[in-house]
């Protein structure tokens, strides 16, 4: 679902952390045909969302509201349009298992807590660099799939998690100096804050898919992330609906291009590649993020920075290209 937000390196072990009944497509849902993204080519529909994710931070930025309120209104905005879309989506092709309605509902709380804190990173270190420190959650996410499904990580992840807090210090600027007119070292950790939740919201997204179903999973989802960003935005720095009209438009273009478009895109070309096709084709998304960034945006990480960033970028294909070793199974 998300933002924005890059799922770039957790498909290599998600896939082996998934059960073994999310993998029955839609067999394992209604059974009443393939829906029309079902029936789209996985490697131009991953493609296009996350070319639409690329540019999360820089409407965020844009909006110049503050986090709470990025977070809270580029979910609720959203709701708008999955609406109507989950509706035909439930006449069509039948009703969502309640457990995995639950699982939607507990990763989408992780997504509004990742918003939050992601909004806030780019209010500190730039739309550009924190597009690229959400990827911390591939040292997050395998920790998980491997206490909680037995996925040991693969070899190279030993690799990837030195060069990964490296890059993170030198990107947010902690290490090295940063850009002018930030707060380089808390939105680092705000970045890197947003790369736990978002880790615990594809553990269990990943986890719940594979029932058939692609508009019900993000609306209940991003329902529930509208309601966590609420609660943390509005005790962490409130929520402020007094905004002027291209405020407004930039959070709806967020919310649209970066909510609704790009993670229906996604969590329907997924599954159906194999892991480390997927986590190739999104890493076009930090990539095209820094472009926006630097293009449209006027941003200027400093030589540091940037470099910090190619270190972050390195881990996490590092990461993504190897293949965690499955749960070992023991003779009954």
């Amino acid at each position: 679902m998300h933002r924005q937000d890059d799922p770039t390196t957790t498909i290599a072990a998600a896939d082996t952390a998934r059960p073994a009944a999310a993998g029955t497509g839609s067999a394992a849902g209604s059974g009443r045909g393939a829906g029309p993204l079902d029936r789209l080519n996985p490697v131009p529909a991953a493609l296009a969302g996350a070319a639409g994710n690329s540019t999360s931070a820089a409407f965020a930025k844009l909006a110049a509201a503050g986090p709470g309120t990025t977070a809270f209104l580029r979910s609720a905005l959203a709701l708008v349009v999955l609406l109507p879309l989950a509706a035909a989506e439930y006449r069509a092709r039948g009703p969502r298992p309640r457990r995995l309605l639950a699982a939607d509902a507990a990763a989408g709380v992780l997504l509004g807590v990742d918003y939050v804190f992601w909004a806030r990173s780019i209010d500190g270190v730039g739309a550009s660099v924190a597009a690229v420190l959400i990827n911390v959650q591939v040292v997050v996410f395998p920790l998980l799939a491997w206490a909680f499904s037995g996925v040991r990580p693969s070899a190279r992840f030993a690799f990837a998690v030195p060069v990964m807090l490296a890059g993170v210090a030198l990107a947010g600027g902690a290490v090295g100096g940063a850009a002018p007119g930030g707060y380089p070292v808390s939105g680092a950790l705000s970045g890197a804050a947003a790369g736990v939740a978002y880790a615990g919201y594809l553990f269990i997204a990943r986890s719940a898919g594979g029932t058939g179903h692609s508009a019900v999973p993000v609306f209940v989802s991003t329902l529930s992330a509208a309601a966590a960003a609420a609660v943390v935005g509005g005790f962490w720095t409130g929520i402020d609906l007094s905004l002027p009209l291209a405020s407004w438009g930039w959070l709806a273009a967020l919310a649209l291009l970066g909510q609704v478009f790009s993670w229906l895109l996604l969590g329907s070309a997924l599954p159906k590649l194999a892991p480390g096709t997927g986590a190739a084709l999104l890493l076009v998304q930090p990539v095209l993020a820094l472009g926006v960034g630097t293009v449209f945006l006027g941003e200027r990480p400093t030589a540091a920075q940037t470099g910090g960033c190619a270190l972050v970028l390195l881990a996490a294909w590092a990461a993504a290209a190897g293949r965690p070793k499955p749960a070992r199974r023991h003779a009954p």
